[in-house]
């Protein structure tokens, strides 16, 4: 048996692991490297987060994904060049950290790699009847793994969408294992650049279990802050609170054909983006809209429409805990718009013992542990949830 066929037989046999999870979202802002202890897998996952940090990204490297991002037409040349590229990054990103936290590369199990989202393509968004769904995350997993040394899981969303689903949301996975809890219905909302949440029920059935993108995070917040403010972000929602919301354009923005098709369903800045944002301010005559004004009503859309999807997807009388996370975790006018639709208090998922900041990122050593170690999860046979384990392997040498 090869070394390695070995290594990872070791791993998948041991009590516990200690995985590396990435994730660099939408939003560019960087690396989140969460060094987790995960002991057992499944219902029975027991994780202890040991270590946190983002590493900011150089605007050059944000500048060069930012040319491939989201777009239908690039230069594919830029795309081929940046996949390994991204992975060498990661990688020398990682063995930085690592050496930072003063801990050995042989002491890492594994790294879980999301990789950059640069195309998200369900079939309800390119209406291509002959195509399945598809999404593309590049940053090679074979690069991470020979660069540092390390067995490496990426690329999760490919086996989610051979399985029938749209590639996202995957956070439904490590939710279900790490934050059910018997005897209490659970909504866990992130909001990243696109917004999403997961239903827990208190029952602990996985077959009941829910998950959907809802519309719009951050990512819209987030480009026209950067355009019309040169801010990477509202911090604390401050510009929207000295701002306006205008109706007429609310309006307009939520008559895109999204916002009514049957949930689950997902998107990303494919959808939500500048030519969205400026058709419905031509339609709508507001070329004249105060810039605040604008980011105020940018921030009513992402709340109106996270709180709608919650209403209309959950029961009537359940009683649930809605537990926030993402960087609209930290938006307090964007939580309190939300807590105002639902009449409900929307705490944070810091509350559970994870921090928001590091959520996705552990989320994905979970992914990686079930693709090692898990057993069968059945999810049931609604859309959007395959009962699989996802993840492709890479070994250093």
């Amino acid at each position: 048996m090869k070394k390695h066929i070995e290594r990872l037989h070791q791993i998948a046999s041991s009590e516990s692991r200690r995985i590396i999870g990435l994730m660099s979202g939408t939003s560019l802002d960087g690396l989140d490297i969460a060094l987790c202890h995960i002991q057992k897998s499944g219902t029975e996952t027991a994780l202890t987060l040991e270590k946190f940090t983002t590493i900011p990204y150089e605007d050059q490297f944000r500048d060069q994904i930012r040319t491939v991002f989201a777009k239908r037409e690039i230069d594919f040349q830029q795309l081929v060049l940046l996949n390994p590229y991204i992975g060498l990054v990661h990688g020398k990103m990682i063995k930085e950290t690592l050496e930072n936290w003063n801990i050995q590369t042989s002491n890492i199990d594994l790294i879980a790699s999301h990789g950059q989202t640069v195309f998200h393509a369900p079939q309800k968004q390119h209406n291509l009847t002959d195509f399945p769904n598809a999404t593309l995350q590049i940053g090679d997993g074979d690069h991470i793994a020979v660069e540092t040394g390390i067995i490496t899981i990426s690329d999760f969303r490919q086996k989610h969408i051979a399985a029938g689903g749209e590639g996202a949301p995957l956070a439904v996975y490590g939710d279900y294992y790490l934050f059910s809890k018997k005897g209490e219905n659970r909504v866990l909302l992130n909001m990243g650049g696109i917004a999403n949440f997961t239903y827990l029920p208190g029952h602990l059935e996985a077959a009941a279990v829910f998950t959907t993108d809802t519309g719009p995070g951050n990512t819209l917040l987030d480009y026209f802050t950067r355009k019309l403010f040169d801010k990477p972000y509202d911090e604390n929602g401050a510009i929207a609170a000295s701002g306006l919301v205008n109706e007429l354009l609310l309006s307009e923005l939520k008559s895109l054909p999204f916002f009514n098709l049957p949930f689950p369903k997902t998107t990303g800045p494919e959808v939500f983006n500048f030519e969205y944002v400026e058709t419905a301010i031509q339609k709508t005559g507001l070329s004249s809209l105060s810039n605040a004004d604008l980011i105020a009503t940018l921030t009513r859309l992402s709340a109106d429409t996270i709180s709608d999807a919650i209403l209309r997807t959950l029961e009537k009388d359940e009683k649930y805990h809605i537990y926030a996370s993402g960087g609209g975790a930290h938006n307090p006018v964007l939580m309190q718009a939300i807590s105002l639709n639902l009449n409900h208090e929307v705490g944070l998922i810091d509350e559970l013992g994870v921090s928001g900041d590091a959520k996705e990122a552990v989320l994905f050593a979970v992914l990686a542990n079930e693709t090692v170690a898990g057993m069968h999860s059945d999810f049931g046979k609604k859309e959007g949830v395959p009962s699989i384990s996802m993840g492709k392997i890479s070994f250093p040498g």
